[in-house]
């Protein structure tokens, strides 16, 4: 899966001060007008990053929405595994974008763009307000000086607050993601039922109350919780116990540790994420959301077992070499 940006781990995880931005090592804080002017064309600077990096991203989104909701519309092919046997792999990313433009045109790419650059852009506001409220200068750093038991509660203390701001910011950002991710699956049973952000606010809360705006949310938060602690714990495991601070490469390979862990940990959460998504388009009135492609389901750990029973909580987490299941004796021996 795309490791998504919104859950970097946060930067006291592996304990280095090379690791941490300016200002996180305990300096004081600028203030005055002058500060204040720094910090808020900061804050800009990140929305218009966010906001650039998810829509040059969202064609990519899209086809992943689309395989994890389980729409086909192309045949698959005859291939050869690094063994030479014969295999079924079904279209990856360039081909189903190519089958997109052919429906939609190089527009259709975009679709439900606009109610996710809302949704990045409040996910970044929110993560600053998070940040103002509770600074991180108030807060310990992890230093290669302390022991094992101080460095540990502070890393504890930084998850901590890394995963208030990613909680906050998600129960905010999430009804736009709804609305995002519907407008998407439209494709799939060419309906238009949500065609403007405003105009698919009213109907969700019209149809669904204003709980529907928040389907599949704890999913989604119960994967970024579990991502950040696995991924920050691992890493200050690894950095403290594995990593000899008498190798000539120590703080290279420190440095790499939490990429390395966020990659293996985001595998491994991406059932949350899945689940996550289908339970925002499930059941509200569209084709994606309805049998054949999926039953009505009552909870999000209804969605779990189903897919679990069925072999798919990896549903859609690689769009370059997908497999079709392919039936015993399906092609003649070589």
């Amino acid at each position: 899966p795309l490791p998504p940006a919104t859950r970097a781990p946060p930067g006291g995880a592996a304990g280095r001060p090379e690791e941490r931005g300016p200002g996180s090592g305990g300096a004081t804080a600028e203030t005055g007008p002058g500060g204040d002017a720094r910090a808020e064309g900061a804050e800009g600077l990140f929305v218009v990053l966010g906001a650039g990096l998810a829509a040059a991203s969202h064609p990519l989104l899209y086809v992943k929405l689309l395989v994890q909701v389980g729409h086909e519309p192309l045949p698959p092919i005859v291939g050869r595994n690094v063994l030479g046997r014969k295999v079924l792999y079904l279209p990856g990313f360039f081909t189903y974008a190519k089958h997109i433009v052919e429906v939609d045109g190089k527009r259709g790419l975009f679709r439900g763009l606009t109610p996710r650059l809302i949704s990045s852009t409040l996910s970044t506001i929110t993560r600053g307000s998070v940040k103002k409220a509770f600074p991180l200068e108030d807060m310990e750093h992890v230093s290669n000086k302390d022991d094992v038991k101080t460095s540990l509660r502070k890393v504890v203390k930084e998850t901590s607050h890394e995963m208030l701001m990613q909680c906050m910011s998600r129960v905010v950002s999430h009804p736009l993601h709804v609305i995002s991710m519907r407008c998407m699956v439209q494709f799939v049973g060419r309906e238009v039922k949500y065609s403007g952000v405003f105009s698919a606010m009213g109907r969700i809360f019209k149809e669904e109350g204003l709980l529907g705006f928040f389907v599949g949310l704890v999913p989604h938060v119960l994967g970024d919780v579990i991502f950040l602690w696995c991924c920050n714990l691992l890493a200050h495991f690894i950095n403290t116990y594995a990593v000899d601070d008498n190798f000539s490469q120590a703080s290279v390979i420190r440095s790499y540790t939490k990429f390395v862990m966020g990659i293996a940990v985001s595998m491994l959460t991406y059932p949350f994420l899945l689940v996550g998504d289908l339970m925002a388009v499930n059941n509200c009135g569209l084709r994606a959301g309805l049998p054949p492609y999926a039953p009505v389901f009552t909870s999000w750990i209804h969605c779990w077992r189903y897919l679990s029973a069925q072999g798919q909580l990896f549903r859609g987490s690689s769009l370059l070499f997908r497999r079709a299941p392919m039936p015993a004796g399906c092609f003649p021996s070589d």
